[in-house]
């Protein structure tokens, strides 16, 4: 399986800790986020990954790479299991050389997939489920002969944040797409089903994205592109087991790691004394 992983984004909202540093290179708990994400997709099954990056992200490319000046270290776990993460993928880097959107930045992926079906998933999330998420939605895409997006329950204030679905569900949690927006006002839809950013396309998505018009800030959406699709293929929606993490912002990032540092046997009992003391000290009148 082909995966294209798109991380070319700026990071605005990170700045300036991403003003030289790739957003997708920020640590969660003991390794960087794009390792997750790469993680995720060889668990799946990929076994070919095509990263689209952009300027000042050489350090993902050096992250996978080997290091000859850490040689002495290479004893060291948690860099053998990245080694031997590196020698189970083919990893290739490309760059989108204008911020033009997510769906430009698929599109780029065009001659690496060539005619095949292909995965993608985000660059600044973190997937967490049994099965892995984009084996759930291969599966699916392999049944049905169809594109197919991850999608989940989003509270109503949240609904301009996401891409939201809309169609007639014709399994438990399987949806046939009938609208799509991007980032719409609540009460101009119904649904509460946003796109999570996980997906699996058949390559007609590339002829969507050639037809889809700049959106907001001169940005091919690929909510737009894939609106365009359902026009003249089947593309479905599934909700999926398990959990996903969201690093798009500052609160979103520190809530991950908190999470995974409390699951985390070596730091659940030290994470929650400090814890505690800090909502003890704030309870005390100043």
């Amino acid at each position: 399986m082909k995966v294209v992983i798109p991380a070319a984004g700026q990071g605005v909202r990170f700045f300036p800790a991403t003003k030289s540093q790739p957003k997708e290179m920020l640590p969660v708990l003991d390794r960087p986020v794009i390792q997750y994400v790469v993680e995720d997709a060889v668990a799946s099954g990929a076994d070919d990954i095509l990263i689209i990056t952009g300027r000042s992200k050489r350090a993902i490319e050096d992250h996978f790479d080997v290091s000859p000046e850490l040689q002495k270290w290479g004893q060291l776990p948690e860099l053998q299991s990245l080694d031997e993460l590196s020698k189970r993928v083919s990893l290739h880097y490309i760059r989108q050389r204008e911020p033009r959107g997510l769906a430009d930045a698929v599109g780029i992926a065009r001659r690496h997939v060539g005619t095949e079906y292909f995965g993608v998933l985000l660059g600044d999330t973190i997937n967490v489920c049994t099965p892995p998420l984009l084996h759930q939605l291969w599966a699916i895409a392999q049944l049905h002969r169809s594109s197919v997006i991850a999608v989940e329950s989003v509270p109503v204030e949240k609904v301009r944040d996401y891409g939201i679905v809309t169609g007639r569900e014709i399994e438990p949690g399987l949806y046939q797409c009938e609208e799509l927006l991007e980032k719409p006002d609540p009460a101009s839809t119904p649904s509460r089903l946003g796109i999570t950013g996980a997906y699996v396309f058949s390559p007609d998505i590339f002829l969507a994205i050639d037809r889809t018009p700049p959106g907001r800030n001169g940005e091919v959406q690929l909510t737009d592109a894939i609106q365009l699709l359902t026009q003249e293929h089947t593309v479905l929606a599934t909700t999926f087991r398990g959990t996903r993490y969201d690093i798009g912002d500052r609160f979103l990032w520190l809530r991950t790691n908190l999470e995974f540092a409390y699951r985390h046997p070596e730091y659940k009992g030290r994470l929650r004394d400090i814890m505690v003391s800090l909502m003890r000290d704030d309870t005390v009148p100043q």
